[in-house]
């Protein structure tokens, strides 16, 4: 069976990482993408190198043409410019929808019948206007958000509670920014709510939600707390890996719920606009929305989200 192709558009921080991940789990072929001459070469060079050494069995390739990227399965955006500390994600839009539209024509061109993901920021505008460019059918153009916001949310509950974070299952809702929405309600150690849990660590109700208060305020600033450490850019390695969690589940059909920048139809309320909520990920893209209940709370503080996602598109305009 042919290996699958994965073009990954953006050579930076993300972009190379991804390329690694790539390999590393022999997920299919690799082309990368950047304008910047050289960039692309090189990475793959340096990471085909180490294939004796970490026993992977694939082809990387660099380019700086978009016909490389033809006949690709799954096309990864990472495509823009990062973060600098005290800027928002919104700061971005300009310079960065700009960027986003000649990426959009590119794969139009090239690779229509991908399955894409957007990583680039303001996400929920990026992939809004990746999607209109391409044509792409909306089952099989999502944005990550979700599942790093989530990742950064159960790993601080981990952390907290000093236990492993493979046993936290946590999920956020909403945009892609300081509205998003980590659902403190669903968020659970092995079938355990979390806020029992600190309650009987604290001793009391009060202390458990100021706890977690302060960690739902610390997801929705994460990306922030590492653009301000690192100073000259933003994450890399857990959005590249939370960018493969959703590929890989459409790769080898998984059909993994996860939580995704998807484009609603009514779900959730929410009809026209991409907003990050659980999808099934499968072979056939977005194969499914998952709907819940959320309580008045949740629901305003998603109607929040929203609103300032809406705004974000809108000034796409």
């Amino acid at each position: 069976m042919a290996r699958k192709k994965i073009a990954l558009i953006g050579g930076g921080q993300i972009g190379g990482v991804l390329a690694q991940l790539c390999a590393l789990r022999e997920l299919g072929d690799v082309v990368l993408f950047d304008i910047v001459e050289g960039l692309p070469q090189g990475k793959c060079l340096d990471i085909a190198e180490a294939a004796p050494v970490d026993g992977f069995d694939i082809s990387l390739k660099g380019t700086g043409k978009y016909e490389d990227i033809a006949g690709a399965d799954v096309v990864i955006v990472t495509a823009g410019l990062p973060r600098k500390p005290g800027m928002s994600r919104s700061d971005l839009i300009e310079v960065n929808s700009k960027i986003m539209t000649q990426v959009a024509e590119g794969i139009r061109q090239y690779a229509s019948g991908a399955f894409v993901v957007v990583i680039s920021n303001p996400l929920d505008a990026m992939v809004t206007l990746c999607q209109k460019i391409t044509g792409i059918p909306y089952n099989r153009i999502v944005g990550q958000s979700g599942v790093l916001d989530s990742a950064r949310f159960a790993a601080f509950i981990a952390w907290e509670l000093g236990i492993s974070v493979r046993d936290v299952s946590a999920i956020t809702l909403g945009g892609h920014g300081d509205d998003m929405v980590p659902l403190v309600r669903y968020s659970c150690v092995n079938g355990i709510p979390v806020m029992e849990l600190l309650e009987r660590k604290y001793g009391n109700a009060a202390k458990a939600k100021e706890v977690m208060d302060a960690m739902v305020k610390r997801t929705r600033g994460a990306g922030g707390e590492v653009v301000a450490l690192l100073k000259t850019g933003s994450a890399f390695y857990s959005p590249a890996s939370a960018s493969l969690a959703m590929v890989e589940s459409v790769l080898k059909d998984q059909k993994r719920v996860l939580p995704a920048c998807v484009h609603l139809d009514g779900e959730f309320g929410v009809k026209g606009y991409f907003l990050g909520v659980p999808a099934v990920l499968g072979a056939g893209g977005v194969e499914k929305i998952i709907e819940f209940r959320l309580n008045a709370e949740e629901q305003a503080m998603l109607d929040k989200s929203v609103a300032a996602v809406k705004g974000l598109v809108d000034s796409l305009q």
